[in-house]
């Protein structure tokens, strides 16, 4: 049986306890804030596995939340949004969520998300020694990656896919495998938003001899120059 903390964080009673019973039901130790200010000195003091975080929060925003969270831990992160804006989604997955629901959502999936997740992070958190690709070197079990010495400053998820490419060098990899092995399968967004990662991964290894090229009508492979 699960034992990790999931922070459940939402101004509405009634979110809260629905996610609180379900969660419970399945193993997992539930604590609670109601707004983003609180949810901050939660996350700091309790270190869960996981947060079920909403954007639209009292006093700090969903969206700072996230972005503080993603500075310091590598906490992974489920975002909540009222509204099925693709906007919303994808600002939220580009700051560092993990994954996201729409309100009103079914407490069932809530549950097989966090499980999806946390499988993955703890996939993710399995030894691997660090690659060198020309003047890359990427650390996975530090999730640090240098050019030439310097660190490069990556989101959770830029490092993920820049991994993926790695694990895969010179071999063509689809938006929808990219999708699979970065956010998961059970991940319902749009493969545009492999597209804004890739383009953010490719302002930040500019200058290197380590490229991600586009295949036109197939997707993108990683080549060292």
């Amino acid at each position: 049986m699960a034992k990790e903390t999931i922070l459940v964080v939402d101004d509405e009673a009634n979110i809260i306890e629905l996610a609180k019973m379900y969660l419970q039901n399945e193993g997992y130790v539930v604590e609670s804030a109601r707004d983003g200010r609180e949810a901050l000195t939660k996350i700091k003091s309790l270190q869960p596995a996981l947060v079920v975080l909403d954007l639209m929060l009292p006093e700090v925003d969903g969206w700072e939340v996230c972005r503080k969270v993603r500075a310091d831990l590598d906490v992974p992160i489920i975002m909540l949004t009222a509204r099925s804006d693709d906007v919303d989604k994808i600002v939220g997955l580009e700051l560092g969520a993990d994954d996201y629901l729409t309100k009103p959502f079914n407490p069932r999936e809530l549950v097989a998300r966090v499980r999806a997740v946390l499988r993955r992070y703890e996939k993710s958190a399995a030894p691997t020694k660090p690659v060198h690709l020309g003047q890359v070197t990427i650390d996975p079990q530090r999730r640090e990656v240098t050019v030439g010495g310097q660190q490069l400053d990556l989101r959770t998820k830029e490092f993920d896919l820049l991994w993926a490419l790695a694990e895969h060098r010179g071999i063509v990899l689809s938006r929808d495998q990219l999708l699979d092995l970065v956010w998961g399968y059970d991940y319902y967004g749009e493969t545009r938003t492999v597209d804004v990662h890739i383009a953010h991964l490719r302002d930040k290894l500019k200058g290197s001899d380590v490229v991600i090229e586009t295949v036109w009508g197939v997707g993108y492979k990683l080549v060292v120059r």
